[in-house]
């Protein structure tokens, strides 16, 4: 029921070439020629500009990067800072649809450069041969989109290096008076004429400086990314920011601007001046792969943010389906086919400004969520700290406000249409799929899908079990809530408990009921009731998991504590020994009535309190709640420094095996205490917890606790809501790790520890 994780696997210098390789395409080839006509020498000031301009935004992306390590950047940021309305939506959807122009945009690009080799060669045809390789290439996995970026990127790097000391050094670049053609950098009448066309090719160009965005948008992907997220923004900003003003300097200042003004070709126009004969070539190979590093880096940015979205629920949920590379290969083929088919319209500058515009909308909400974030979150774990805050937070969404204000009209237009037509489809969408059967709470779900099923047998726990179920089911993607009413004849019941348990629902209580159904049906989960007839309630719930295999989760309320003789008949205990699905329990005391901050999880490491872990974590990152894993080490008075941190570091390594990394959220805790009991309890006296989830210990088994003595008494003497947590397990399993761990305790009892350690009895 987790969610979809990607793998940690890129390096720095991986992260940096994606920054800066990926950039270093369609803008300095093919848009310097524009610019010129544009703004003539003032160009470089413009590129100047524009690139401190995105330091602003840069340090912010720092800061929210590294805060928030995964898949999605700027839509990850504004969803923290304003939730998960209109707005973030939006964000994510136009990030990802820029970085799908910007893919088309470069593909654009090479096809133009490779015609320098091939001068019949169609435009069109080639740029979309060249997205369907990298769709390819993205499939098979990230390090390999990672790895090519690198080599790519050497050579592009090399290249420009060249470009830029022969053109200072050979008599035939760069000349001063070829640069200002004899007047000055400023080309137009008036001074404001001259501003209004520098902002413009701002405008025009600045998607060539927001290369580090692709690093915020694929962070889940990067290692270490404390250290390599902002070092690989800054290093790729800087490189980006000298490579466009010493080219471009050089280009302007060996052709004149007037001869380069609307050329897709400006860069291999300069060098035949400086490096005859091998510099048209080695400019037209470099200008290919500037283009095929850009193809790579805003696919790979567009496909995580596809990911992302349909991860979140945003998207339809197939967004997120991972290939076995743990790659989001329909998101890769979607993604791809679109970039594609974009490519075909081939316009290059009205590509460039429909690219930009969008990159802008995206950055603006993005800083600005830094400040929200600040506010709503002090005490946030931020590995990066913004310098000058909040000045960088204004100054980049004034950067942004000013160059969309000079964007080229029709792109603006374009822009706006996109973000209609989608907030159309956030409105609608729900709408239409609410008046579908399954969402109103008629019939039953596809029998493929997941299902959380909530008995409501006891009507004064349900509300918050199904609270705490549609919790869960945020975590997963396109589950259906199942709440199980189990009609019993009172003549089959043989305890006054069970009776309780077993009455109808009155009509407040079904009012209730429904209540709760439809607060989780206006959050867009799939819910339903149900109501079954059965000689007992535990026979009536192991009927409904038994018609169908798709029950991921069964939900039940505390019976509360009970003696050996009410513990044979209670229906929770039978369910609990013969339900082939996943069970919890929980004892609610007020989990409604006050916000979910933090859970509390004892760790013993066998496969119950593994289950814990896993729902306290879905349940902690929908409520934004922080989890304390806790390791209690029994029979421990004097605390042992170095033990301490050898089980911290042991719990550690469980989490990772369970979630595949520590969360940022989790605090991992070991204790010394005589009993399990107490050092668990000591812990909510130590600070105020809203829930405790725990595993079953291996007494359940035996029939003689509910989930074990344990269990059973932390759940009867906690202060707060109590969630205990059974995994099912086949029952030749469940047989052999139990032998194994009695020969395991048994022979630790007739060996003596080691000198340096002490024994640590789990649960």
């Amino acid at each position: 029921m987790s969610k979809r994780k990607l793998k940690r696997q890129l390096g720095l210098a991986q992260v940096v070439m994606l920054g800066t390789a990926g950039t270093i395409a369609a803008e300095i080839f093919v848009l310097t020629g524009h610019a010129a006509g544009m703004a003539g020498p003032a160009t470089v000031l413009a590129l100047l500009i524009g690139g401190l301009l995105s330091y602003a935004v840069a340090l912010n992306y720092c800061e929210l990067a590294t805060a928030y390590p995964v898949a999605g950047g700027a839509m990850s940021y504004v969803r923290e800072a304003y939730g998960t309305g209109l707005l973030s939506y939006l964000v994510g959807t136009m990030d990802c649809l820029s970085s799908t122009f910007y893919a088309a945009l470069s593909a654009v690009g090479f096809s133009y450069s490779l015609q320098l080799f091939i001068p019949s060669l169609p435009i069109v045809p080639v740029a979309i041969a060249v997205v369907l390789v990298f769709v390819a290439l993205n499939i098979f996995g990230v390090t390999k989109v990672g790895n090519a970026q690198i080599v790519l990127g050497g050579i592009l790097l090399a290249v420009f290096v060249i470009y830029v000391i022969a053109g200072f050094a050979h008599p035939q670049g760069f000349n001063w008076q070829t640069f200002i053609a004899g007047e000055s950098i400023f080309v137009h009448q008036s001074v404001w004429a001259n501003i209004s066309r520098i902002l413009a090719t701002i405008a025009l160009v600045y998607n060539a400086y927001v290369g580090f965005e692709v690093i915020a948008d694929d962070a889940e992907e990067v290692s270490n990314p404390d250290r390599n997220i902002p070092w690989g923004i800054l290093i790729s900003l800087t490189l980006t920011t000298v490579i466009y003003v010493t080219v471009s300097l050089v280009t302007l200042g060996t052709v004149p601007w007037q001869e380069l003004a609307g050329s897709e070709t400006a860069l291999t126009d300069a060098v035949r001046h400086f490096i005859p004969g091998w510099g048209v070539p080695m400019l037209a190979i470099a200008g290919m792969i500037a283009t095929l590093t850009s193809i790579n880096s805003a696919m790979l940015s567009a496909t995580r943010e596809a990911f992302t979205l349909g991860r979140d629920g945003v998207w339809p949920a197939f967004f997120s389906k991972l290939s076995g590379f743990r790659t989001p290969w329909v998101s890769i083929i979607i993604i791809g086919g679109i970039s594609a088919l974009i490519a075909a319209i081939g316009v290059v500058d009205f590509l460039s400004y429909i690219s930009a515009s969008g990159y802008l909308f995206v950055l603006f909400w993005g800083s600005l969520s830094m400040i929200r974030l600040r506010k709503r979150y002090p005490n946030l774990r931020r590995p990066f700290k913004a310098p000058w805050f909040p000045f960088t937070a204004y100054a980049a969404g004034a950067a942004c406000i000013l160059i969309i204000a000079f964007a080229e009209i029709r792109a603006l237009a374009f822009g706006a249409a996109i973000l209609a037509l989608f907030t159309v489809l956030r409105y609608a969408g729900p709408a239409i799929a609410r008046k579908l059967p399954v969402r109103s709470g008629i019939g039953e779900p596809e029998p493929g899908k997941e299902r959380i099923v909530v008995s409501v047998a006891n009507p004064q726990t349900a509300k918050s079990l199904i609270y705490l179920a549609g919790i869960l089911a945020e975590a997963t993607v396109d589950p259906y809530i199942c709440a199980l009413t189990v009609n019993v004849d009172p003549k089959h019941l043989s305890s006054r408990t069970a009776h309780r348990l077993a009455r109808n629902l009155s009509p407040e209580q079904r009012g209730m009921l429904q209540g709760a159904i439809a607060e989780l049906q206006q959050r867009n989960i799939a819910a339903y009731t149900k109501m079954r007839t059965a000689e007992n309630i535990a026979e009536g719930i192991l009927a409904e998991i038994g018609q169908r295999s798709n029950v991921n989760l069964l939900m039940v309320g505390w019976p509360g504590p009970l003696s050996p003789e009410q513990l044979v008949e209670n229906p929770i205990n039978l369910v609990l020994q013969k339900a082939h699905t996943n069970v919890a329990v929980l004892l609610n005391r007020g989990l409604l009535s006050q916000p979910l901050r933090r859970i509390l999880v004892p760790v013993g490491g066998g496969p119950h309190s593994r289950m814990a872990l896993r729902l306290a974590y879905e349940i902690a990152e929908t409520e934004k709640a922080r989890v304390t894993a806790l390791r209690v080490l029994k029979g421990v008075v004097d605390e042992d420094a170095e033990e301490l941190e050898d089980q911290t570091l042991w719990l550690g390594e469980i989490i990772e095996e369970v979630l595949g990394v520590v969360p940022p959220n989790f605090t991992l805790l070991a204790r010394c205490a005589k009993t399990i009991q107490e050092g668990v309890l000591g812990e909510t006296e130590r600070q105020p917890y809203q829930l405790i989830a725990m595993g079953a210990s291996e007494e359940w088994a035996s029939r003689t606790r509910l989930f074990g003595s344990v269990d059973d008494w932390v759940a009867d003497q906690a202060p707060c809501s109590v969630l205990l947590c059974r995994r099912y397990e086949p029952v030749a399993v469940s047989w052999l790790r139990r032998s194994v761990k009695r020969i395991e305790r048994e022979y630790e009892r007739e060996s003596p520890p080691p000198p340096s350690r002490k024994t640590i009895k789990g649960e």
